[in-house]
């Protein structure tokens, strides 16, 4: 099944900049070949069930970065009627604002 998925990874106590961090978690999706498109709180990621979630457990790599605890979040969006990515969800709306 495809999905769309909304993913924020959050480090806790490793100080205030996270940027690494997310970096790491950049990696892991680009590495698993999904196409991800990271925003100011998070990443949208897309690609099939098992390969997402697959790829978001292997975000928590970033413990071995020292972080002693991780808080995720995630939101999904699937449908059965037809194949849409993100981009075209995204251009649907802009559509509509020109």
């Amino acid at each position: 099944m495809h999905v769309i998925a909304d993913v924020c990874v959050v480090p806790i106590g490793v100080g205030v900049s996270v940027s690494a961090h997310v970096a790491e978690c950049e990696r892991v999706f680009a590495e698993a070949g999904l196409d991800h498109h990271l925003h100011a709180y998070g990443t949208n990621v897309e690609g099939e069930w098992d390969e997402v979630m697959a790829a978001v457990k292997r975000c928590h790599v970033v413990h071995s970065m020292g972080a002693q605890r991780i808080s995720s979040t995630m939101r999904f969006g699937t449908r059965t009627d037809r194949s849409q990515t993100m981009t075209e969800k995204v251009v649907s709306v802009e559509d509509k604002l020109t």
